[in-house]
């Protein structure tokens, strides 16, 4: 089998989350462009449409729907959506996310049920939703959960996105234990610093040189450098990877614990 042969997708239906920006356009054109169907799924339908017109001219295929994945009825619309347009998905990427920038002892009760609902409870309740009809249709599938660096340690003005990703974490091992003799592997990347719009003025601060200091690689990520690690989880080149999170930091993490 070549190497173009294990990454090939043709075939496969991917339903990304957060697919109206960031990470989440990445993701889904990049699937797009290795031949698997995508459903886009996000809270804003203009920005859906937009990525939906840019997979079609590039030749891939795709529908948007938009759905908050904080919402259960809405995560069901939407499977039923992509199930009607392609069939059973067998890729889920859990991308959707919030963050906060506010300390501890001021973080009111809706922003933390907001960020660990979204980053956390949401990723659980879709992956279980996908992993469910991947199974009644007899088939397996991959699904993928972002996750951080900040799930291993935490900085200050992160408590509640970091609490939500260490937990995203351990509920890939948990997922990926349950699922995987049943052809449902379930795995995770953890983002270091990659440049998005939402981050792109902060990094370029004198905030974002120190930062960029502590980085063994010298500079922060790029969207594309979350590439080879998607694929190789989603496709047949990590058919044997169950419950791993694969850490994607410019080696920063390693340079923190020395």
């Amino acid at each position: 089998m070549t190497a173009a042969e294990l990454f090939d997708l043709k075939g496969r239906v991917a339903l990304v989350t957060g697919a109206s920006s960031g990470l989440g356009v990445r993701f889904a054109e990049l699937l797009a462009g290795e031949g698997a169907a995508v459903a886009l799924v996000a809270r804003r339908a203009d920005r859906l449409a937009a990525v939906k017109a840019r997979i079609d001219e590039a030749g891939g295929r795709a529908v948007a729907i938009a759905a908050d994945v904080t919402d259960r009825r809405a995560m069901m619309r939407a499977f039923d959506e992509a199930e009607k347009a392609f069939g059973t998905v067998t890729i889920l990427v859990n991308n959707a996310g919030v963050a906060h920038s506010g300390r501890a002892l001021e973080l009111a009760e809706e922003e933390w049920r907001c960020v660990v609902g979204t980053d956390l409870d949401a990723v659980f309740f879709w992956a279980q939703e996908a992993a469910r009809r991947m199974l009644s249709a007899g088939k397996g599938g991959a699904i993928v959960n972002v996750a951080s660096v900040l799930g291993f340690g935490v900085a200050k003005g992160t408590a509640a996105y970091a609490v939500a990703k260490a937990g995203v974490v351990q509920l890939t091992k948990a997922l990926g234990l349950e699922l995987a003799f049943k052809g449902v592997r379930v795995n995770a990347i953890a983002p270091g610093w990659i440049v998005t719009d939402l981050n792109r003025e902060y990094l370029a601060s004198e905030a974002g040189a120190a930062i960029k200091r502590e980085i063994p690689v010298g500079r922060f990520g790029e969207e594309r450098d979350l590439d080879g690690a998607l694929l190789l989880l989603v496709s047949d080149a990590g058919r044997f990877i169950a419950g791993a999170t694969i850490v994607v930091d410019g080696g920063q993490m390693v340079a923190l614990r020395g």
